[in-house]
């Protein structure tokens, strides 16, 4: 009888613990259409994200997939409640439709999430004229 009350003991502590809640990121947006992109002119933009969570979040790095991408990051712990940021910037340099992920790690649950970052690159002459 004491191993059975033991075990459901550590169980019950078991369970009580993974479902504690860590840092959460709630991004206000996961994907981010630029539209049409003149070619030879990179573009930037910030993802902005929350901390919702009951713990510190720290994004320990990001990752893209070519170097056409360069990503830059909130380095400090973001606090419960506060806000910090996930900059990517795409060199626009060929032609053609694009969709560049950016991959976050942080010590949240899941540990990643993928950022999107989409449009259309069109020559210097097709931008101006569809102004």
């Amino acid at each position: 009888m004491k191993v059975f009350f033991s075990a459901l003991v550590l169980i019950l502590g078991l369970t009580t613990v993974s479902f504690a809640q860590k840092g959460v990121l709630k991004f206000k947006e996961e994907t981010h259409k630029f539209g049409k992109v003149p070619q030879g002119t990179p573009v930037t933009h910030e993802f902005v994200f929350t901390n919702t969570g009951s713990d510190p979040v720290i994004l320990s790095n990001v990752t893209v997939s070519c170097g056409c991408t360069t990503p830059v990051w909130s380095k400090e712990p973001v606090l419960p409640g506060k806000t910090g940021s996930v900059k990517a910037t795409f060199n626009a340099a060929a032609a053609g439709p694009f969709n560049k992920p950016v991959t976050v790690f942080s010590n949240t649950e899941g540990g990643s999430i993928t950022l999107y970052l989409n449009g259309e690159v069109v020559p210097k002459t097709a931008a101006k004229s569809s102004k």
